[in-house]
Parts: structure tokens; sequence; C-alpha cells
């Protein structure tokens, strides 16, 4: 192996690592620990890669005398000990936590290939988790009380009713309806109620009958099986989803709730660490991610890191995995990455803060809730693969690599990826990597229309190939997108697949069990305004996946978008944030000379001869505009991802004046409760018998502002729907 020196990033840290970093500081120095991660974004690092381009040591200069190293030898800092300062006062020294926390984090390692070295990580602690540092006295939010509210809440729902033909969304109740049965899966139990200990004003929600709390009302553990059209039918005017989120506050003071059947309570220690990461989410979610300019600092992100480690010793892993997605996409935030999206970040925020709550709620050991260590890989029967595209992968983390997507012969989608530490550099070369088990076709060959056969397969729940030791690979023949058995993919209706993949989403990372269920096959052909109207389904714009300039995406969509009437076949990613467009993966098209031609948009780049002569291409269809959200509705999710940004002081700016009005007005009378209940629990502040301000609730603020962005959430997807809904279909409405 040949190494070298260069300069590069810091590389990952793992989370359990960059939890450490306060452990050893005094208080005195916590408290100038944000000052020095700022000043450590100017400090120079000195990096060493092995012949791959991993970073496997990097030197960070501080100044002539002092200096941060890090040891990386398998391409992440996996260890406290590999981290070490020359000053006098290492370890407790505010260079080493500097760095640390300047650090990315690393993604979660590798699972072995073989099952029989895969055995999954026991869901119980085998020691307590670490006693956190006593902080240094600070406005933070104190662990909350567990809520004892009633039985088994879930999120709220919306019906998947069609559209009008004029296809835009529609504001309305006939399309977000309180169906037991929601198109987009199923997300974890537990809707938090608006306020967690204190009414809204009498006069904007009514009284709850006390045999109808609200967890009850929300309850929902199954995912729900995809609805004909022919079964769609309106809901009764009274009974809209508004209802659901109609009373967002708890009786006072409930009966305390068992814990949910089959499932042993909650242990002190998972309580413990439980209620500790709730208060550090709620801590982040009340300060704002801010970004460069301030808001959640290092030493938030770290107690976010450490109550998420604690979590995962208690055997609460699902939550622990969420906090530390949450932390990761705070580190991007605070350094400006291109990659940051706020979206995602609520998204993220949404998931821990609802995950949490519910087993607050629940107070049992739900193997749903708490999530498992590992889902381990395990053999497989041969498989005969069809390769379909590959698509590359570049992190904020510094993670780099290729994913190549497979049809198997049960018709689900498999994966082989080459994913290591490293930078986009690296994606080409492991795009050039070897199907495993020794086969002489590289990964993007197999995704390219290449073909496989691989025996003593070891495949995970969620359909990732292994290379284990004992899998054989021989290559086969391929098919092209208009071939048995990949042009299937293409048959399936729009409408039939965006809800599949809302439902995808919806359900928990560690609990999918397919790989790709987010991806939509859609024919169709360019527009004279450059947009993709679709085969019987609406017409979308093909956004860039990854804006990078090292990846091809968006060069090679306005190469496409300047070709009015060209026929396409399109794999693309959904994106619910996004409702008017599709994330373009792959596309394939009639070249020169009538032969076909297929892209991984974000590998090759194209030019004028890969596309045919403008004669050649058809007349374009007529011009149509995107799905789009009501006004109205989209005001409510930018407030939901501005709270996220600038934290309580800007919730209470922007939900406030005439937004409940205007949401009201638009017959979305749930995202009109919601947005006042989010005003009035960001702006509590009440006086006491002498005057004083007393401190705000900040756990009354996470439970409105989780009830609004879940209902944004299931708005969105339940708008999204009905907008992909085939024009034939004629539109619910309620009269």
């Amino acid at each position: 192996m040949t190494e070298q020196p260069v300069r590069s990033a810091l590389p990952p840290v793992a989370p359990e690592v960059a939890a450490t970093a306060l452990g050893p500081l005094p208080p005195r120095l916590r408290k100038r620990v944000d000052g020095a991660v700022a000043k450590a974004a100017a400090w120079p690092v000195d990096a060493t890669e092995n012949g791959d381009g991993t970073v496997i040591r990097a030197v960070v200069r501080v100044d002539d005398e002092t200096a941060v190293t890090l040891a990386a030898p398998h391409g992440a800092v996996t260890a406290a000990d590999d981290v070490t300062c020359t000053c006098l006062l290492a370890p407790a020294c505010l260079h080493r936590a500097a760095v640390l926390l300047r650090a990315p984090l690393a993604e979660e390692p590798p699972e072995p290939a073989d099952a029989e070295t895969a055995p999954p990580h026991p869901t119980t602690p085998s020691e307590p988790p670490p006693t956190p540092p006593a902080p240094e006295p600070s406005n933070a939010p104190r662990a909350p009380e567990p809520p004892h509210a009633p039985g088994t809440p879930k999120p709220p729902t919306a019906s998947p009713d069609p559209a009008p033909p004029h296809r835009t969304l529609t504001p309305e109740p006939p399309n977000v309806t309180d169906s037991p049965e929601p198109p987009h899966g199923n997300p974890p139990p537990g809707l938090p109620q608006a306020t967690l200990d204190r009414k809204p004003p009498h006069d904007t929600l009514a009284p709850r009958p006390p045999h109808a709390p609200l967890d009850r009302e929300l309850s929902h553990t199954k995912p729900t099986p995809e609805r004909p059209h022919d079964t769609l039918a309106p809901e009764p005017p009274h009974a809209p989803l508004d209802r659901e989120l109609s009373h967002p506050t708890p009786d006072p003071e409930p009966p305390h709730s068992p814990p949910a059947p089959n499932h042993p309570p909650l242990t002190p220690t998972q309580t413990t660490s439980a209620l500790a990461l709730w208060a550090a989410a709620v801590d982040v979610l009340v300060v704002g991610a801010g970004g460069a300019g301030g808001g959640v600092g290092a030493v938030q992100r770290a107690r976010l890191l450490h109550a998420a480690h604690s979590a995962r010793l208690a055997g609460l892993h699902r939550p622990a995995a969420a906090a530390v997605r949450v932390a990761r996409r705070l580190g991007e935030a605070s350094t400006e990455d291109p990659a940051f999206r706020l979206a995602d970040l609520t998204h993220k925020v949404t998931e821990v803060l609802h995950v949490l709550h519910a087993l607050k709620t629940r107070r049992s050991a739900d193997p749903v809730l708490t999530g498992t260590a590992r889902r381990a890989y395990r053999p497989d029967q041969p498989l005969r693969l069809h390769g379909l595209f590959t698509e590359p992968v570049v992190t904020a983390s510094g993670y780099a690599g290729v994913v190549t997507y497979a049809l198997a012969p049960d018709g689900e989608l498999r994966t082989l990826a080459d994913v290591a530490p490293g930078g986009p550099d690296r994606v080409l070369r492991a795009a050039r990597a070897s199907v495993p088990g020794g086969c002489a076709l590289s990964l993007r060959d197999l995704g390219d229309g290449g073909g496989a056969t691989l025996t003593a397969p070891t495949v995970s729940p969620d359909g990732r190939i292994g290379a284990g030791s004992k899998v054989r690979s021989v290559r086969a023949s391929g098919a092209a997108w208009t071939q048995t058995p990949l042009d299937n993919l293409w048959q399936r209706p729009p409408h039939t697949q965006l809800t599949r993949a809302l439902a995808w989403l919806s359900t928990p990372v560690e609990e999918r069990t397919s790989a790709g269920g987010d991806l939509v096959f859609l024919r169709g052909a360019v527009t004279a305004t450059g947009l993709f109207a679709v085969l019987s389904g609406p017409t979308l714009r093909l956004l860039a996946p990854d804006e990078r300039p090292e990846l091809p995406y968006a060069e090679n969509l306005r190469l496409l978008a300047a070709r009015p009437g060209l026929c396409l076949h399109v794999v693309a990613r959904v994106s619910p944030d996004r409702p008017g467009g599709v994330l373009a993966l792959a596309a394939s098209w009639t070249g020169h000379e009538g032969r076909p031609f297929r892209a991984d948009l974000g590998l090759r780049r194209l030019d004028s001869t890969h596309l045919p002569p403008h004669t050649e291409t058809a007349t374009p269809p007529p011009a149509a505009d995107p799905p789009a959200l009501p006004t109205e509705l989209g005001l409510l999710r930018r407030a939901v991802d501005r709270a996220v940004a600038g934290g309580r002081r800007v919730a209470a700016a922007d939900t406030a004046g005439d937004l409940p009005r205007r949401l009201r007005a638009a017959g979305l009378t749930t995202g009109a409760q919601c947005a006042q209940c989010l005003t009035t629990a960001a702006a509590d502040r009440e006086h006491d018998a002498l005057g004083r301000l007393r401190p705000a609730d900040p756990d009354a603020y996470a439970g409105a502002w989780l009830a609004a962005s879940l209902y944004t959430r299931a708005a969105t997807a339940s708008l999204l729907t009905a907008a992909w809904a085939p024009p034939s279909v004629p539109a619910l409405m309620e009269s």
C-alpha cells in the first residue's frame, strides 16, 4: 500500500467518539468550545491517504508547537485514543475537542457479509450508559416527565383521493381525511399533543370527550395496502383529517396507561436515556440549527451525541440512530455544506421526536420503537440479476462510492455497493469495482444493461447484497429497459408507484424490507418548456439529486431539457418536499440510427452526440404546469422548516399574523389549529404573582411543533398522491 501526504479534509469520526469530546474538559473550558470549533475551520490539515484515496491519518496544525493527530487506519476514527494532542493539557484541551467536533460524523460501519459472522447485537445493554459530564449552568431545557396519555398514538393520515383534471393540488378536506388507512405507510406511533401540559384558548379547540383521547384516536400499528382507484369513496363531510388534530392536548390528569401488550416495560435505564435524549433533541429545536451564523453550537451537538450514545447502550437503537442523523445534518448546516437541505433536517428532527414521544407514551420496549443494533446479512438462494442503473454516492460525512440497482427474479430490487471514506474523486474508482464473487464485470457495467448470476449470496433484510467469502458470481446476459423483465417496472401506473414510494419513505429506515422503494419508473416526453410530461401522469420537473460540480447531474438534465419532444424512460426518486418534480437518476432514449441509449445521469457526462438530431424528435406534448401545493399549506411547511433553522423565536414570528386565518379560509382547519397552537406555545411566557416571567415550557413547544410537522407531512403526501392520479379519475370533493 502506497501512502502519500496530501492536503485533505478531516477523516470521519464515529459518533460514539465525538460524544466523548466534552468529557475530559473542565466547565471553564466547555464555555469556550464553540469559539474553538469556529477557529478550527482555519487550521491547516495534513492528511495521509492510502492507495484507494482513503484518509488514514490527519494532522491538524494549531500553531507551530501544537498539533492534533487523528488516526483512522480503516478510514474512520473509531476510538477516543486515536485522537491525540501535543499540548500540555491533553486530552483535556480545547484543541482536541474542537477537532473532534469539527470532523464529520462517520456512517455506520458496514455489516459483516457472512451470516455466521453477523449475529444481531443484543437489544439490552450489557453495561450501564456512561454518566454524562456535569454541564455548566445554562438555559437548556430539562428532561421532561413522561406524559401519561392513554392509548397508543399515531400521526395524522391522509387518504389518496385524486386531484381535479387540471392537475393542481387542491387544498382540501376531501384530499386530507381521517381515513384509518394512510396511503403513505406506517410512521411510528405516538403523535404528540400540540402542548403537553397546557390548554390552548378554549375558543379555538373544542373539549375532547374523556372516552376519546388523542392517543387512542390516532393509534396505528399496521401499514396500509394500496387501494385501487375503484375503491376510493368520499369521506363523510363530518370526518376530515382535521378532526384527528382538532384536539392537540390531552385531558387533564389522564390515567396512567399500561405498557403495550406483549412487550416488556421500559427499564429504568431506558426510561432515563429516553428522557435525556428527548431533552437534548428539544434543546436543538428550541435553539434552532442556525447555520454558520449561530444556532445550535458544538456543545449542544455534543450533548445530543452523548445522549444518543447512552440511548444506544440502553438498547434504544432506533431513536439513537435518528439522533445521530440529526447531529450529522447539524454539522452540515454549521459548515455550510452545499449538500445540506433544511427540509431533510426537519424530517430527521421530526423522526427522533416522534419516536421518543411514542416511547414515553407507551412506556414499553416495543421492538418497532427501540429498533435493533444491526440487521445482519443472511444466506440467500442463487440470484439472477438484471442490472438497472448505477447511482453515485457522495456524503457530507466523508464517504463516496456507487450503488448499483438490479432486478431479482422475485421482482424486487437488490443493491450492490462500494462506498467507503473518500471524496467525489472516489466515485469513478468505485464504479470500476467488480461484482462480488469474482465476476469479470464491474458495478457500472452491471448497471448499464449487464447481468450476473450469484451463488451463495448473502443479503440483508433491506435488499443489500454482501461480499461474503462464499459468494460466487458469473457474468450473464442483461436486458434493455424495454425488454423483459425490466420493462415491467415501467408498466405500473405512476399514481400506484407514487403511493408505494410514499409508503416506503414513511417506513422507519430500520424496518424497511426492500431496496429502492422510493424509486419511480416513468415514461414520457420533454415539453417545449423543458419539463417532463409523464404518460398517464403529471408534468414534472426533472431535478438533480446532487448539484456538486463533480457530478454531472445538473449539466445532463439541462441538455435533455433543451430537446423538446424527446421521448424518455426515466428512473427517478420521489422527494415529497419538492412536489413539482422528481430526482432523475438515469434515463434512456432512442439515439442516432434508432439505437437505444442509456445513461447514468450522475456518472456519464452527456453531449449533443448522445442525442438524436433535432429533426428526429417528436412533437413536444402540450405544456402543463407541474403539481403545486396550496399556497397556505406551503406557508405552514416553510414555517415548520424555519422553526428548525431559527428556533423558538422564529416560530413565534412566522406562525403569527394571519396564517391561521388563511389556512382556515382554505379549508385546512387542522393546519390552522396547528399554526395557532405553535404560535401560542412559541410565544408563551407567563408571569408569576410577582410579575416575573416564568421559564418557557420547551416540551409544550416541541409538542406543538411536532404536531404541525406531522400534519404538513400527511397533508403533502395526500395532495401529492391526488395530483398524480390519472385524469380519468374525478376528484372527490366535499359539499
